[in-house]
C-alpha cells in the first residue's frame, strides 16, 4: 500500500486523514528560494508555520507526521532543533545538490528523526551514487517539479519516460531506502491522468506519492474519502497486472509523455 501523502494545516482535515488507512501527513514549511524558482508557475506555496508542526502532532493519532524544512541554510541547526521539538516521525530535506549537503544535514539531525531526502535537483541526481549510502537516511523522494526545471525540461514527468525514475528507485532499493515521487491528481484528471501516475508508481515499487490540490479539492462532505478508496481500488487493480501487461502501460505512458512535452507551449 502506497503511503498517501497529505499536505495540510487544517486540524480537522488532519484528523480525516488521520481516520484513513496509509495517509501521511506533511507541513510544509520551506521558503527559502521557493517563490523565485517557481515564479508565473501555478505551483503551491505553502503557508504553514512552525506552530502548526505542533498542531497536527496533536491532532493525529495513527498517522506519521512529515516536515520539510528549508534548504541547507545558516539558519537549520535552529530550524531543526525547533521542529524535532514537536516530535515529527520524518524531517525532509529538499533543493540539495550533493553529498556534503546530506552528510551536513544528517549530522544536524543527529538521528532525532529519520530523513527524507527531496531529490529535485540536476546535481542530486548526478550525485546519487555519492549519497545514497548516509547513515541516518529513511526515504528517497523525487520531486518532479524542481527538477524536471533544474534539467531544462518543458513537462514534469518527463524524467520519468527518459527512465531517471527507474535508476533512483534501483539505487533506493539497493540501499534499503524507501522510494517515492511526484504527485498524484485523481484517477482520471491531469494532463497526465492519474491513473497512469499510479500505475507507474506500481512499476517502479514506489511507497508514497504527494495528493495534489486536484485530488482533494471540496466538492462534497466526504469526497475527498472518495477519491482515496477509488485511489486504493485502481491499486489494487494494477498490482493484478502480469509482467507484459506492466510493460505494455510503460510504453504507453512513456509516449504519451513525450507527446505532452512536444506540445508547442501555450500563447500568452
Amino acid at each position: 500500500m502506497l503511503d498517501l501523502i497529505q499536505i495540510t494545516n487544517d486540524v480537522a482535515f488532519a484528523r480525516r486523514c488521520d481516520a484513513l488507512p496509509g495517509l501521511r501527513l506533511f507541513v510544509d514549511l520551506e521558503r527559502l528560494g521557493k517563490a523565485e524558482r517557481q515564479a508565473g508557475r501555478n505551483t503551491f506555496i505553502s503557508q504553514h508555520r512552525l506552530d502548526d508542526v505542533g498542531r497536527i502532532r496533536d491532532a493525529v493519532r495513527q498517522r506519521r507526521l512529515m516536515v520539510r524544512v528549508n534548504p541547507l541554510h545558516e539558519g537549520t541547526p535552529a530550524e531543526l532543533d525547533a521542529v524535532l521539538a514537536h516530535r515529527p516521525d520524518l524531517v525532509m530535506l529538499p533543493m540539495f545538490t550533493g553529498a556534503a549537503q546530506v552528510r551536513e544535514f544528517t549530522s544536524l539531525v543527529a538521528g532525532r528523526a529519520p530523513v527524507t531526502l527531496l531529490l529535485e535537483t540536476a546535481g542530486a541526481f548526478e550525485s546519487l551514487s555519492q549519497w545514497i549510502g548516509t547513515p541516518g537516511l529513511h526515504e528517497v523522494y523525487v520531486g518532479l517539479n524542481d527538477l524536471h526545471l533544474s534539467l531544462g525540461m518543458r513537462f514534469m514527468f518527463e524524467p520519468l519516460a527518459l527512465g531517471m525514475l527507474d535508476t533512483v528507485a534501483t539505487a533506493a532499493r539497493g540501499a534499503g531506502l524507501r522510494f517515492g515521487f511526484g504527485g498524484i491528481a485523481r484517477l482520471d484528471e491531469g494532463l497526465l491522468p492519474g491513473l497512469d501516475v499510479l500505475s507507474e508508481h506500481l512499476r517502479l515499487g514506489s511507497q508514497a506519492v504527494i495528493l495534489s490540490r486536484t485530488f482533494h479539492r471540496e466538492d462534497g462532505e466526504i469526497a475527498f474519502e472518495q477519491q482515496v478508496a477509488a485511489l486504493r481500488d485502481a491499486e489494487g487493480r494494477l498490482a493484478a497486472r502480469n509482467p507484459a501487461q506492466v510493460q505494455a502501460d510503460r510504453q504507453r505512458i512513456a509516449q504519451a509523455i513525450r507527446a505532452i512535452a512536444d506540445q508547442p507551449p501555450a500563447r500568452p
